[in-house]
């Protein structure tokens, strides 16, 4: 991403935007096209590519490993509960600012939104303008992360599934966000764990034994409710979507928002030093929420196309080929 923008360039951004015209022609709530494929990685429990149509390119591995619990030892929570352990790494080939101490400092960010938004079991919020809960967001008890951690525990107090969800940038094209919790939900979908039977040997005792059979797997339970994020960038007195790295330079004030397929605000954060008015804040949010509902359905649609594919060729005896992450 270019570090400088020359002020005629801003102006013709600025005034576009005012318009209603972005450099490239789309409108200020227009989104490119997210490319999808899921199963790129063999070695993987799941995993997953986004791209945006001609910008940003992020690769999303998920795997599965058996470990111990992690026990709060105040509190005692988590003694029932897997983990999620998320970490983001941008690749220096991809961009410029992806170098040096900048490099790290926006991995470590992108790293702790993830595991922030996805692996704390914390409650869905309000806002004012979305009082009511919606019909199909109370049947979610897993927090605003969606994914049921206690399904991931094996034996309580003792061991427990880790999945370990890593992203890599290999290209940068503006709305890098967006593409990383793209991706990490359609690895979350793509990933299969493998089912364990545990025996109780008495006095307290328990082993288990984790099935070798490939097709005897289990899906993420809470998968369908992972929220996604939506990027809503303010440029003067409007805000855009899907903004593009000269447009990311002209941004005063950045407000990331997560939401599930229900159209519950799971989290929200600020960035960048400019303000944002209270009722320029609600009409973002709200927009973010109703557009965030909207790529859910178009990537879980592609996904169950993909799968479905799949399947059938199965059934009639036919390979199942990915063309993996290399591919154009």
């Amino acid at each position: 991403m270019p570090s400088l923008i020359s002020p005629s360039e801003r102006d013709y951004i600025l005034k576009g935007i005012e318009c209603n015209i972005r450099a490239d022609g789309r409108q200020r709530p227009d989104y490119r096209e997210v490319i999808l494929e899921t199963g790129v990685i063999s070695q993987t429990s799941g995993s997953a590519r986004v791209r945006l149509a001609g910008g940003t390119d992020v690769l999303v591995s998920v795997k599965a490993d058996i470990g111990p619990v992690l026990v709060d030892p105040e509190t005692g929570e988590g003694a029932d509960k897997g983990q999620i352990i998320c970490n983001v790494e941008c690749a220096p080939s991809a961009s410029q600012q992806f170098e040096g101490r900048g490099a790290d400092e926006l991995n470590n960010e992108l790293t702790q939104m993830m595991t922030r938004f996805l692996s704390h079991n914390t409650t869905t919020l309000s806002t004012p303008s979305s009082t009511t809960p919606s019909s199909t967001g109370a049947s979610n008890n897993n927090g605003a992360g969606g994914i049921n951690l206690s399904k991931l525990c094996i034996i309580p107090g003792e061991q427990c599934w880790i999945l370990y969800v890593d992203a890599l940038v290999l290209d940068y094209g503006g709305n890098l966000v967006d593409a990383v919790f793209m991706g990490t939900r359609a690895a979350i979908f793509d990933t299969r764990i493998p089912k364990t039977e545990v025996q109780d040997l008495g006095d307290g005792n328990f082993d288990f034994e984790v099935l070798d059979d490939a097709e005897d797997t289990e899906v993420v339970e809470g998968r369908e409710d992972m929220p996604i994020c939506i990027t809503l960038n303010k440029i003067g007195a409007r805000h855009i979507v899907d903004a593009s790295p000269l447009e990311e330079l002209c941004t005063e004030a950045k407000l990331v928002v997560a939401v599930n397929r229900s159209g519950e605000l799971c989290g929200l954060q600020k960035g960048q030093d400019g303000g944002i008015e209270p009722s320029l804040l609600l009409e973002m949010i709200q927009f973010g929420k109703t557009l965030g509902q909207t790529l859910i359905k178009q990537l879980d649609a592609k996904i169950k196309a993909e799968a479905d594919a799949d399947i059938i060729k199965r059934q009639n005896g036919q390979p199942v080929v990915k063309l993996g992450f290399f591919a154009q």
